[in-house]
């Protein structure tokens, strides 16, 4: 009975799950969803060319160092490297006492402990310490940014989609909020304390436009410090701090790929050698088979029958 029953209880499923489909598709097609403000007016990151980008990309030195400063100058009072020790500025050409001055000279101290009252204290930094947090704790960060917490930069060009490219666009962006945009959607106006950025996910966004001016860092190479390059200089560091093996990486995987392009030519040479005089053989069977075609003549000869 059950076995009966099963298959048209299994075909009413079947059935109701293609009426909804079908509702649901007649639904949508009818009055289809309303495109929100984020879908018209969010932009995709611009073109950013570094010399990091591609399979044989490199670091340019100067340019990471342009970008340091441009972090430490501009960036370090909201956001924190955690993940970067000041040693690792080693890489990029920096000398042993310029690093321990920078380390010294950091704004933000080290948390430490008092040795003789036990009591949280601080101190300075120093080669071997990771770039403090100005903040205490993610309360501190919220209470002093409108309870928005900033991220910590460190692999901020991994954790977003086209890494450098968002974040030079992010920088670059800060525009007013287009008239036709609160024409379609006045209820998304810019809130006081927001900011209007079309390549922010939802538009808006709580940090003021960091690098405001041309000028605002002066460059000791002589580099022009507009507003674009000290986006471009400070995406450019940031990459570094997310991939500081990158170089290292491109090289090895080019070595490799060498060795398997080499590997794969020795290996078709070496078949082509071996098997070159080497005829294939195809075994005969069936009715072709030698030994059954003896058998069946001697099978014919026995009958007296003319094959």
């Amino acid at each position: 009975m059950i076995r009966k029953i099963g298959p048209i209880v299994g075909l009413g499923f079947v059935l109701v799950l293609l009426l909804s489909l079908f509702s649901g598709l007649s639904a949508y097609f009818k009055a289809p969803p309303e495109a929100t403000a984020e879908e018209e007016f969010h932009l995709q990151p611009k073109e950013l060319y570094l010399a990091s980008n591609g399979p044989l990309g490199h670091f340019d030195r100067q340019q990471l160092q342009r970008g340091f400063q441009v972090y430490k100058e501009v960036c370090a009072a909201c956001h924190g490297l955690s993940l970067v020790a000041f040693r690792d500025l080693a890489a990029l050409g920096y000398e042993e006492p310029e690093i321990k001055a920078i380390a010294n000279q950091w704004l933000t101290e080290v948390p430490s402990v008092n040795p003789d009252t036990g009591e949280a204290a601080t101190r300075k930094a120093v080669p071997s310490d990771r770039f403090p947090s100005p903040y205490a704790n993610d309360t501190a960060a919220r209470a002093a940014n409108n309870n928005a917490l900033p991220p910590d930069l460190s692999l901020i060009t991994k954790a977003r989609e086209d890494g450098p490219a968002y974040v030079h666009s992010l920088l670059t962006g800060y525009v007013k909020q287009p008239a036709e945009l609160l024409r379609k959607f006045p209820a998304v106006k810019t809130s006081p304390g927001l900011y209007y950025n079309p390549y922010f996910a939802n538009l808006n966004i709580a940090m003021p436009p960091p690098i405001t001016s041309d000028g605002q860092v002066t460059y000791a190479d002589g580099t022009a410090p507009t507003v674009n390059q000290m986006s471009t200089d400070v995406s450019a560091f940031l990459t570094w701090t997310a991939e500081p093996k990158l170089e290292n990486r491109h090289r090895y995987g080019m070595t490799v790929l060498i060795f398997l392009i080499f590997a794969t030519i020795l290996g078709y040479l070496s078949y082509r050698n071996i098997w070159a005089e080497a005829k294939r053989k195809v075994a005969p069977i069936g009715p072709l088979d030698p030994e059954h075609m003896a058998k069946r003549e001697h099978a014919k000869d026995e009958k007296n029958i003319v094959g």
